[in-house]
């Protein structure tokens, strides 16, 4: 059994949490110079050249890409050899967050009571945590923070089986145009299909994590990933919503056995700050 110290967790969390506020992926920022390249409106060019500006200031500034720092989602794989010692792996977690948000001036956006009070925690604490137990003897922590603006706009149905991919379809393209320029393009639109109300969602977080331009090596997904990215183009939001030909620059699904009487869809809208951040312990 491999001993993993609180301390390491708190420190490794922090360096993620200020690597993905203040740098965009690399092939996040390869998407958007593709997509200058393609796009058909002036407009639209001038605004990615913007996006393109701001990623690079905020990199070489070590100032927040967005000024919205977000929700602190933590997707963490735990290995099943692995025992951590001095505390709680989810108290190590929310102390990283906590360090970062403060130390690094980082906008703290949760609050306690989500309907009346509504006072802010003042840390950016609580986490929202994903586990999962994976083979092996290693902490794999991946930081992903998601702002409000494009989470706002995210959605989830439970579809009938007689939908089927039309109805499907229809939903992830509604989803999209409703949130518009609110969500901030070019989106990257992560989609989970099937599992149950709750794991469908998961499913289209999780869909974000995987790199731009990297298709699903399911081939029914992948299928589904090319025809919506077109027809989601096709809308002509583009960059900001100032109108454009670039609304995403990339669609994620991930697929997922359903019962035989459900048909389970979510949308999470990712805005142009697709931003995370992942270590391995």
């Amino acid at each position: 059994m491999r001993e993993v110290r609180y301390e390491d967790i708190v420190e490794a969390v922090k360096d993620i949490a200020l690597k993905a506020n203040y740098c965009l992926p690399e092939d996040v920022e390869l998407a958007f110079s593709v997509a200058l390249e393609k796009e058909e409106s002036e407009l639209g060019k001038e605004v990615l050249r913007q996006i393109l500006l701001n990623a690079r200031t905020a990199r070489e500034e070590l100032m927040p890409y967005c000024q919205d720092t977000g929700v602190a989602v933590v997707f963490v794989d735990i290995g099943q050899d692995v025992h951590v010692v001095g505390g709680s792996l989810e108290d190590a977690i929310n102390e990283g967050v906590r360090r970062a948000y403060t130390e690094g001036y980082l906008r703290a956006s949760m609050v306690y009571d989500p309907v009346f009070s509504r006072k802010n925690t003042g840390d950016n604490t609580p986490a929202i945590i994903h586990y999962r137990v994976v083979p092996g003897d290693k902490i794999k922590l991946t930081f992903a923070p998601k702002g409000a603006g494009s989470e706002n706009t995210s959605r989830l149905a439970m579809l009938k089986p007689a939908d089927g991919w039309e109805g499907v379809k229809r939903f992830v393209l509604e989803t999209v145009k409703l949130a518009g320029p609110n969500a901030c393009p070019p989106f990257t639109v992560g989609v989970g299909i099937g599992g149950n109300f709750e794991f469908c969602a998961l499913l289209a977080k999780r869909a974000l994590l995987r790199p731009v331009g990297e298709r699903s090596q399911d081939p029914v997904a992948r299928r589904i990933e090319e025809e919506l990215i077109e027809e989601i183009n096709m809308l002509g939001w583009g960059p900001m919503g100032f109108g454009g030909t670039t609304t995403a620059i990339d669609v994620k699904v991930e697929l997922y056995p359903c019962h035989i009487a459900s048909l389970p869809v979510a949308v999470n809208i990712q805005c142009h700050a697709s931003r995370h951040a992942s270590v391995e312990l």
